[in-house]
């Protein structure tokens, strides 16, 4: 069990909390049972460690108040908006037989043990927590499922985990699901598109150039023709004018 120490604080003006902080500490109050709330500072550098470790919100913290130990249980952090530093810290007193609700953690265990993940399998993890109802003093670390064995397709439901007749889930009237190991999910290629059929015949079309050529050519060939005919009739008028004028002299 974690402890860090606290100072008793007498103070309750923005100007006299922010010089806490100024001094490296961080207020707090502790409430909870029939004493009354109790304003504490703890110092932000032991509390920042605390933080850093695992399930910090779900473990019970001994806090030497002046001396004098008495368990609690950290219920919210305050955060600062721009720097992100704890602000301010809520602790719940840790009393026998209370009962609270608290979100603890899963945990996994003997991976290597799973032939379904050894095929490929993917663990599905639906409930990283759950929320639970139990004594200040049956408080779990976290819930712990076993891989050992499991294969594609099973799953771990709340009534595998073992718990506590007094430790419930606060998720009443069903089986709710924690985590399962799905089949290994495979990427399919498109397929390529079919190439365009008759794509090298395209070529084809030079060919229509050549048939262009060849009729403009004939075009061409016909004009010679025309004008061949032009230049007969052209002599024809010719003969017969020369015949009519020795017929217009004898006159």
């Amino acid at each position: 069990m974690n402890s860090i120490e606290a100072n008793i604080r007498d103070n309750s003006s923005k100007g006299q909390l922010n010089s806490i902080r100024n001094n490296g500490n961080v207020p707090a109050i502790v409430y909870g049972g029939k004493d009354q709330n109790q304003k504490i500072s703890i110092s932000k550098k032991l509390l920042k460690v605390l933080i850093e470790k695992e399930n910090f919100l779900s473990s019970i913290i001994t806090l030497n108040v002046d001396g004098k130990p008495q368990n609690v249980l950290p219920r919210e952090i305050k955060y600062h908006v721009i720097s992100d530093e704890p602000t301010h810290v809520d602790f719940l007193r840790v009393l026998p037989g209370v009962k609270i609700k608290i979100n603890v953690p899963v945990n996994f265990i003997n991976h290597e043990k799973s032939p379904g993940l050894k095929r490929g399998g993917v663990l599905n993890i639906v409930r990283r927590q759950v929320e639970l109802k139990c004594p200040s003093e049956k408080i779990p670390s976290s819930l712990t499922l076993d891989l050992d064995g499991i294969d594609i397709g099973e799953s771990f439901k709340i009534s595998s985990v073992k718990l506590e007749d007094d430790v419930v889930p606060t998720i009443q009237g069903r089986d709710f699901v924690i985590a399962t190991l799905a089949a290994p999910t495979v990427m399919k290629e498109p397929e390529k598109p079919a190439e365009a059929e008759g794509t090298e015949g395209s070529e084809g079309t030079e060919g229509t150039e050549g048939a262009e050529g060849t009729t403009s050519a004939a075009a061409e060939g016909d004009k010679p023709a025309t004008d061949s005919a032009k230049g007969d009739k052209k002599e024809t008028d010719e003969k017969k004018s020369t015949e009519k004028k020795p017929a217009q002299e004898k006159k």
